[in-house]
């Protein structure tokens, strides 16, 4: 591949035919050089890179070899890369391309930084020769850096290129290069020169400069650039000049910061910035360890041991260091500050200096830069300083206005300070003493760590403030701006002038006055203008003297400080009182020569969109704001709020009052919609969507720093109101008046209150709309094309600015509500992108102001607001990522901590009981939230303490109860005494005895049993409590923080890593989920009771969706087993099973299965949930595991024991058929060819008639039972009539005994209406509540016409005025009816029926049983029941058992009745008769015998394995049948849906197991022969054909076996059956008459002619068959399905849906419960039904009835506490409905009332919005709701 070369029409072509290395040797000028600038770490330098394969400065002299063998071309490639010194840039010889390279993800500021540079250092006109080249990693695509340097107006989109960084792809080299020549041709083939550049006026000016910059230095061999270049390396920011660092460097969790003598000097610029970030103003202290030979230390000198003389002395005092000793000593304090504010980026600087500010240290105003040395004031950097302090009003001291504004707005006087010249005397030291004499804002000579060199502080100045704080003891009595220029400002007077001029007082020092020095110009200068001037004499000793008005002389010599210090503050003062200018940064801004930072292009875009916004609010009562442009979350939002908490407080006809507020907020969300579109949201949204993502960090930094601009000066008016209104109502509650003063004192307190949450305006509150618009439209569904107003990207957004850092509103403190669905919307947002991560939440809690927020930011760098006026209200959150050293060292199992921030307990703004349930709120969601909680103690007021610590241990003890477990620390801040182990040991002491009584009053509300607080939660008090100094060293606001807080801090971020190191963190989606559950489960007063922990949830189902996979695995493996053994014992072949054989057989699935369990829990990144659960589903796949054994031992046994009881009879049909093949052998043999064939069947008749007779001799044969007269005669027999008898089998009505609706008619009147008369009064008192309540007289006629409907025929007693039961002692009769008939038939299936046939009396045992167990019950109830449901219950009982019964007996009669046994082998044997008649062969005949066995046998064996396959199948791919419970549950609904029969919704509500066991087999019917019959038939197809091969295998085997070891026909059969007696059963075939036989190949050609016609037969076998054995699908599959919990709940009978039988000690439970009018449930005394759904009773203030009888109501919040059946429900409190009942209320209305004999009417009624659902929105709601 080659390049054409270009072009200089001033040279001549050469034509290339050396080498490269040839031509480097001759002096061939290069036809391309391109110089290489930027960031060295954007390339890969190697000898494989094409474009540079050296790591040296320039290549001048030599062409580039890999570039020539690319395309023949003669390029000189100059490597300038990093920061060189430019004096070796080769401009002479004539540049072609500069290529500037830079990194992709750091391309913007990169670009930006170097082309700033490169205008500076060659002049503007080099632009047009530069080629941008952005490199990336070759699996990096970087498609977006075009657009994001596209905003820089120097790009050109034409002159840009990408490439990987190892540059070896020489497709991308070529096309660089054919880019480059298109440059060149377009500047003419001109190089770029010095000659070119020096004509540009900028460069002229540069060189200018560079000229003073010299001049500055002095014409020594210092060579600035390269001390600056040496300052940077050391401190290991040598590249940071063109790659900031940024504030993501910084904001992640890292080690514990720890100023000591410890740290490196490479280390040095990080720790003072991190040591910074944490509020220690001692990070300018921080000294380094000597670890370099070249620095200067003391050195231990020779002892001599000669005497002491004179020169000895001489070189005692001789201070000469060794000649090998370096002069370099440790880096300067403040070049290390400088030089991490030159190194950051615009947003790194913003933070620093904001500490700085909080640290009461001065602020650069000027700062020169380093390379250019242009001045640049840091206006942007300075712009979120936001400064309060109180001004005393001179005239009457007793006024005191306080302020709050952004210190770039403020208008203040400013004094100067400036050094002419050299001094002894510290002119910064002397500031420090004006403005705050304990600390040095200034940096000075005598402060620690101080050198004598220092390289970036000369020329910089410094602004500091004096910020007054309203006392008497204050300096001034307003605020005061003190600037420092650093250095001798004779040598920077660009400074020097530009401070002169904007100052108010000039102060300057000199050491002499007198015309001969050098400052005299500059003082005649500052003399002769009318500004204030000082000046400070170093070598005068006078005080002041004003030599004319305004003009001061002011002595140092000999002279302390402090009484110069007093002298000039009365100077100043009495200047200032006077006419002054003021001072304000943002004039800086308009200073000619001054670069101000925020110029430039990228921070100038943020602020036009920010501006652009901000006009809108330009006159606008900051008040009125939020309401104008933020509507949708004032009134709106907040009625939204309130309604939403009414719904868990409903009563009286809760769902209709529940419908109704569903729909006021329905219309509250549309109303939010119609107003969500202002102005203001458009273009905030706008920007967000269009901006890049640096514009977009400027843009919200420039709306934070407008906004609080724009409302703190009026937030610190209302706020000094309240403060003042407070201290009223205060004063006049100590003085216990009740007068009307205090009602309106309070109420303008409450006024005043409401202002400032109206005044309070910040961006979160623009984020808190974005919220609620996209809340609003996604509740109504509503996707709009319009891009301004794409509501749908609002959480990605949010998202965005989560991951890059910002806090995210979390609870909204104004309404007090957790958005969730925005909350929701926005995390999912942020797994979309960084992926599901685990994060650890630590959350923090405490009363009001007590300094949480500003723990958390210096602790982890954070930027919660901490503005006074602007506490966190609610709770935010930020992600803060883990820094792989500290995840490595501590083997952290997660990535990120996710802090919370709350608003403070006990705040001043709520009152009362409103304050206590608020904070309780707060306490519990917080804690529940987080791995760990801090619990923030401010101060050491026991009362205020003992308050927040009952908030919190009860929160503590709620998350015990629902099973969260986080860890706590207590932070107690602002203790006076910390160091004094004996104080805060007793502290500990105090707090652990206020925590235990805490923990028992608590207990109590609770309702635990709990002694002490480490009952609680584990809890360690020498541990996990930690003491906290001050936080101010002195009074604000010139007090800066405490050192020993920021130590404090750090220990506690220690305390917090260790602890975390301990736990596993939680998932994103967990974190997601818990905010739902937490929050849901809040709104209702029963936080315990209504907790649901959704994610635990959905991890239990996948967990039983696995434990029914595994059950399976063992039921299908023991399937196999017994059906192996079963053949063995039928076959003879096994007449004991022992349970460790069984064993044996099943451990290997059993340990395959126990490996996959411990894979499953140890694995899964759940295991930390799923660790609760272990041990109980481990014993009960155990158990499962021995029930499986023990169940198949009892089932095999039985079949041994029937085959040991028919014995007698097998021996004598083994000698009956041995006799009847010898008489037909010679039957046949003599009436060859004598008889004909039709003769045959005569002589056959009558031969099989003797044989028969003489083998059924003295047996009596085993006749049919006749269950019907049986059972009417055992009834008698108990003294029941036979009229009644006959009336109730006549009716039926006994086979729906269990699923009628009312059992009315079967209770005994005079007993019940005594009962009632008794009551009746009481009843009537009580009509009001609902329940289980009574029913009225038409109950039995209701009954009678559902008897009618269902079964066609009429009840007989049916009277007038039947008893009235309670909807509850109907439910009990019920339940009696199901446990009779459970009990009755487990014992009948007990008796040996099947071995030793039926009994008449076992059903006399059954039916005394019934009659014992209805007296029983009778004795317990306030009724009697009639002869007749005893009568009916026994026939009932008798109708289930019979079905057995009667199959029992066939089998019992078919293994042991001689007659019925022979005449099944009549027709066989009549076909071995006529083949002996025909002459066939004894082979033939024997063959025949064996192959009429195995058609049997093998049709057997094919269906029993077909049932077990066909079973398999159906779980992994039937969707009913291959989840958990849950999921058969949801399909058995929507069988129900779609065939909508009320009949089978009945029996499905009174017997949930029977009609999903009806569902099972209608589906698996369906599924074998409908919808998948094919794949059945194929199932059935491999096993005939697997059995077909079995067959011919053995067949063979056992041949070649007989022939080898020469054995006869008793061999033969002997091996050919032990081959298959695994498989097949095998009747017992004689041998005797069959010993002739030689030639077994003949034998098994033979069999092989007779297997032909039985494969035929099996190939066409049809599923039908299967009924006929031992085996069915329907029934495995309800073995395996139905073996789970069927308790109902006792208000609308849903079915648990846990998949374990017994699930103890979890609760029963099911996603979504029903209408109570499912199950008939009514209000008491009326014949109203009740249609509320137990979710929503359980949130209202509702009672119920728990029996029929009782006149004591229970609460439904304390529905646990009405008995057993109520205890172990869990029912929690949930506004949605599930569609599908709500459907079948509407759908089945009439039906229902038919049933129950009620009415949907008055309370009852059902909602109108009910109605509006269709079949199909039911059904879908099924795979909505029962996802698992």
């Amino acid at each position: 591949m080659e390049c054409d070369p270009v072009e200089d029409p001033h040279e001549p072509q050469h034509s290339v035919t050396k080498s490269a290395s040839a031509a480097s040797n001759n002096t061939v000028m290069p036809e391309l050089t391109l110089l290489l600038t930027g960031d060295r770490n954007s390339i890969e330098i190697g000898t494989k890179n094409i474009l540079l394969n050296h790591d040296e400065q320039t290549n001048v002299e030599q062409f580039s070899a890999k570039l020539y063998d690319l395309c023949g071309r003669h390029i000189s490639v100059i490597n300038m890369l990093g920061h060189p010194n430019i004096d070796r840039v080769p401009l002479n010889q004539g540049i072609h391309a500069f290529l500037l390279l830079v990194p992709y993800g750091q391309h913007n500021s990169h670009y930006k930084s170097r082309v700033q540079w490169l205008e500076k250092t060659f002049g503007r006109g080099f632009l047009s020769y530069v080629m941008t080249v952005v490199t990336h990693e070759s699996n990096e695509k970087c498609e977006g850096a075009l657009a994001d340097l596209k905003a820089n107006s120097s790009f050109a989109e034409k002159r840009y290129h990408t490439c990987t960084r190892t540059m070896t792809d020489e497709k991308e080299i070529v096309s660089l290069l054919e880019k480059i020549d298109v440059m060149v041709s377009e500047n003419d083939h001109q190089s770029y020169s010095r000659l070119t550049s020096v004509q540009n006026k900028d460069q002229k000016e540069h060189l200018d400069h560079n000229s003073y910059k010299e001049e500055r230095v002095g014409t020594g061999t210092v060579d600035v650039e390269k001390e600056i270049e040496t300052l940077l390396s050391r401190l290991h920011l040598q590249d940071k000049l063109q790659q900031k660092l940024s504030p993501a460097d910084f904001l992640k969790i890292g080690p514990p910061v720890k100023p000591s003598n410890d740290t490196c000097e490479k280390e040095l610029a990080y720790t003072f910035l991190q040591t910074l970030l944490a509020l220690d103003y001692r990070a300018r202290h921080i000294l380094v360890k000597q670890e370099s030979p070249e620095v200067s230390h003391p050195q231990s000198a020779p002892v001599s041991d000669s005497t002491d003389t004179d020169d000895d002395l001489d070189e005692f005092f001789n201070t000469d260091e060794d000649s090998d000793q370096s002069k370099q000593t440790h880096a300067h304090p403040m070049d290390v500050q400088m030089a991490v504010f030159h190194c950051s980026d615009s947003f790194l600087k913003q933070d620093m200096v904001k500490k700085l500010s909080q640290c009461q240290y001065a602020l650069p105003l000027l700062v020169p830069d380093p390379v250019t040395m242009d001045i640049e004031c840091p206006l942007w950097t300075l712009r979120q300083i936001i400064k309060t302090w109180k001004v005393t009003e001179i005239k009457d001291k007793d006024t005191i206005t306080m302020k709050s504004m952004p210190i770039c707005k403020a208008e203040t006087p400013m004094v100067s300070f400036f050094r002419l010249g050299s001094l002894s005397q510290s002119k910064s030291h002397l500031m420090n003493s004006l403005i705050n004499d304990t600390h040095s804002t200034f940096f000075h000579r005598n402060c620690k760590g101080s050198t004598k060199s220092r390289h970036l502080m000369d020329g910089v100045a410094e602004i500091a403030w004096y910020f007054p704080a309203g006392n008497p003891n204050d300096s001034f009595t307003d605020c005061i701006a003190f600037c420092n220029l650093h250095g001798d400002a004779l040598m920077t007077e660009k400074q020097r002038e530009i401070l002169i001029d904007k100052s108010s007082v000039n102060v300057v020092f000199v050491p002499t006055l007198g015309r001969t020095q050098k400052s005299t110009a500059v003082l005649s200068a500052l003399h002769k203008s009318p500004k204030p001037l000082i000046i400070l004499v170093a070598d005068k000793d006078c005080g002041a003297v004003e030599k004319k008005p305004g003009k001061y002389i002011v002595g140092l010599k000999e002279r302390s400080q402090s009484d110069v210090a007093e002298e000039l503050k009365m100077i100043i003062k009495k200047t200032l009182s006077g006419p002054h200018t003021s001072f304000q940064l943002e004039s800086m801004s308009k200073v000619s020569g001054v670069r101000v930072d925020e110029d430039d292009p990228v921070c100038q875009k943020g602020k036009s969109a920010a501006m652009e916004i901000l006009n809108l609010l330009q006159g606008m009562d900051i008040s009125k704001i939020k309401e104008k442009f933020l509507p949708c979350q004032g009134n709106l939002w907040h009625e939204w709020c309130r309604i939403k908490k009414e719904l868990y407080h409903l009563q009286g006809n809760i769902e209709k009052e529940k419908s109704q507020k569903e729909q006021e907020l329905t219309q509250i969300r549309q109303e939010q919609c119609s107003v969500s579109h202002t102005n203001l949201m458009k273009s905030f949204t706008e920007s967000l969507l269009s901006l890049p993502s640096t514009d977009k960090e400027y843009f919200l930094k420039w709306m934070q720093i407008l906004i609080d601009a724009l409302s703190t000066d009026d937030l610190a008016s209302i706020l000094q109101r309240y403060d003042e209104k407070w201290s009223e109502v205060v004063s006049l509650k100590n003085k216990h008046d009740k007068s009307p003063l205090l009602d309106r004192k309070q109420n303008e307190l409450e006024q005043i209150s409401k202002e400032l949450q109206s005044a309070t305006f910040g961006l979160e509150h623009i984020f808190r709309e974005m919220g609620q618009i996209y809340e609003a439209h996604k509740s109504q569904k509503k996707q709009t094309h319009n891009r301004q107003t794409d509501w749908s990207k609002y959480p990605e957004l949010a998202a965005d600015l989560m991951i890059s850092g910002h806090p995210m509103e979390l609870m909204d403190g104004d309404a007090g509500y957790a958005p969730l669905t925005w909350i929701s919307s926005v995390l999912e947002e942020v797994i979309r992108k960084l992926g599901d991560q685990t994060v650890f939440v630590l959350s923090v809690l405490g009363v009001q102001s007590s300094g949480k927020s500003t723990m958390l930011n210096a602790m982890f760098g954070l930027q919660f607001a901490v503005s006074a006026g602007r506490c966190t209200k609610g709770a935010f959150m930020q992600l803060i990522k883990v820094s792989e050293e500290i995840r490595n060292d501590l083997k952290l199992k997660f990535d990120y901590f996710l802090v919370v921030d709350t608003e403070g307990l006990r705040a001043l703004e709520l009152a009362g009981n409103t304050t206590t349930h608020h904070d309780n709120e707060l306490a519990t969601f917080v804690v529940g939230l987080g791995n760990m909680t801090l619990i923030n103690i401010f101060g050491e007021n026991p009362a205020e303490m003992q308050d927040v610590l009952q908030i919190v241990v009860q929160a503590f003890m709620r998350m015990k109860k629902v099973k969260l477990s986080p860890s706590c620390v207590f932070v107690h801040q602002n203790v006076s005494d910390i160091g004094a182990a004996e104080k805060n040991m007793d502290g500990k002491r105090r707090l652990q005895e206020k925590l235990d009584d805490m923990a028992q009053l608590a207990a109590k509300e609770e309702d635990c049993d709990v002694k002490c607080f480490s009952d609680v939660i584990a809890f360690d008090v020498q541990k996990d409590v930690k003491y906290f100094a001050q936080l101010w060293e002195g009074s604000p606001p010139m007090a800066p923080p405490n050192p020993r807080y920021s130590e404090n801090v750090q220990e506690l971020k220690h305390i917090i890593l260790s602890k975390a190191s301990q736990s596993s963190g939680i998932t994103l989606s967990y974190f997601k989920s818990k905010i739902q559950d937490l929050w849901n489960a809040l709104m209702n007063e029963q936080f315990v009771f209504s907790f649901k922990n959704t994610l635990e949830i959905a991890v239990y189902r996948k967990l039983e969706v696995q434990y029914a996979t595994w059950t399976w695995t063992l039921r299908s493996n023991m399937l196999t087993i017994e059906n192996q053994l079963y053949t063995r014992i039928e076959n003879g072949k096994l007449d004991r099973v022992e349970n460790s054989y069984l064993f044996t057989e099943m451990s290997k699935t059993f340990e395959e299965i126990k490996k996959d369990m411990n894979l499953y829990f140890e694995d899964k990144r759940d295991k930390d949930m799923l660790v609760q659960w272990r041990g109980r589903f481990e014993q009960k796949i155990k158990e499962f595991h021995e029930e499986q054994v023990k169940g198949v031992k009892k089932t095999l046994d039985e079949v041994i024991q029937q085959k040991k009881a028919r014995k007698e009879l097998d021996d004598k049909k083994t000698e009956f058929e041995n006799k009847l093949l010898q008489k037909s052998k010679e039957l046949a043999h003599s009436l060859k060819d004598k008889a004909k064939e039709e003769e045959l069947k005569s002589q056959f008749n009558t031969v099989w008639g003797e044989l028969v007779s003489e083998l059924s001799a003295g047996i009596k044969p085993i006749e049919d039972i006749n269950l019907e007269e049986d059972q009417k005669s055992v009834l008698n027999e108990l003294g029941f009539e036979w009229g009644l008898i006959k009336g109730c089998k006549d009716s039926n009505r006994y086979h729906v005994l269990s699923k009628v609706g009312h059992y009315s008619d079967y209770v005994n009147q005079k007993k019940q209406r005594d009962l009632s008369e008794e009551s009746h009064q009481s009843h009537e008192s009580k009509k009001e509540n609902k329940d289980t309540g009574k029913q009225g007289t038409n109950v039995f006629k209701s009954a009678f016409n559902y008897f009618k409907q269902v079964t066609g025929i009429v009840p007989t007693t049916q009277q007038k005025g039947s008893s009235d039961l309670s909807h509850e002692q109907h439910e009990q009769i019920r339940s009696f009816i199901s446990q009779v008939e459970q009990q009755s038939l487990k014992k009948i299936q007990t008796k040996p029926v099947a071995t030793r046939g039926y009994r008449s009396t076992y059903l006399q045992e059954m039916a005394q049983n019934v009659q014992t167990k209805v007296t029983e019950f009778e004795s317990q109830k306030p009724y009697a029941l009639r002869k007749e449901f005893t009568v009916d219950l026994s026939l009932y009982v008798f109708d289930r058992a019979g079905r057995w019964l009667s199959q029992s007996h066939k089998t019992y009669r078919k293994n042991n009745d001689a007659r019925t046994y022979s005449e099944s082998k009549k027709d066989q044997y009549y076909s071995i008769f006529r083949s002996f008649w025909k002459g066939n062969s004894s082979a033939a005949v024997f063959g025949e015998m064996i192959c009429e066995n195995l058609k049997v046998s093998a049709v057997e064996a094919v269906c029993n394995k077909t049932a077990i396959d066909l079973t398999g199948e159906m779980r992994c791919s039937f969707p009913a049948f291959s989840g958990n419970r849950l999921n058969l549950e949801k399909h058995v609904l929507k069988s129900l849906a779609e065939k909508e029969d009320f009949k089978s919704f009945i029996t499905y509500i009174q017997d949930p197991r029977s009609q999903a066991e009806y569902f099972i087999k209608d589906e698996v019917h369906k599924y074998m022969f409908k919808e998948q019959s094919h794949k059945a038939k194929n199932i059935l197809k491999k096993n005939v054909d697997d059995i077909s091969e079995l067959v011919s295998q053995a067949l063979f085997t056992a041949t070649q076996e007989v022939k080898t070891q020469k054995g006869g026909t008793d061999m033969w059969m002997e091996q050919f059956s032990s081959l298959l007696k695994d498989k097949l059963t095998l009747d017992t075939i004689s041998c005797q008459n069959f010993r002739d036989i030689n030639n077994f190949d003949f034998l098994k050609e033979e069999i092989e002619k007779g297997l032909v016609p039985i494969k035929t037969e099996m190939s066409r076998l049809s599923l039908d068959k299967m009924k006929d054995f031992r085996l069915q699908p329907d029934q495995i599959l309800i073995d395996q399905l139905c073996r789970c919990c069927w308790v109902t709940c006792p208000f609308c009978a849903a079915v648990c849906t846990n998949t374990l039988e017994d699930h103890s000690p979890d609760d029963h439970n099911v996603p979504f419960h029903r209408s109570g009018s499912v199950k008939g449930f009514h209000y008491r005394n009326t014949v109203e039904m009740s249609v509320n759904f137990c979710t929503t009773d359980v949130a209202s203030d509702n009672s119920f009835y728990p029996d029929g009888v009782s006149e004591v109501s229970v609460p439904f919040k304390q529905y646990r506490t009405a008995g057993p059946r109520f205890a172990n429900w869990r029912i929690t409190p949930d506004e949605s409905k599930l569609t599908y009942w709500t459907w079948f209320v509407c759908r089945f209305q009439q039906e229902l009332e038919n049933y129950y004999g009620r009415k949907f009417e008055g309370r009852g009624e059902i909602p109108s919005q009910w109605r509006t659902h269709t079949k199909q929105q039911a059904i879908e709601s099924l795979d909505e709701t029962y996802s698992e």
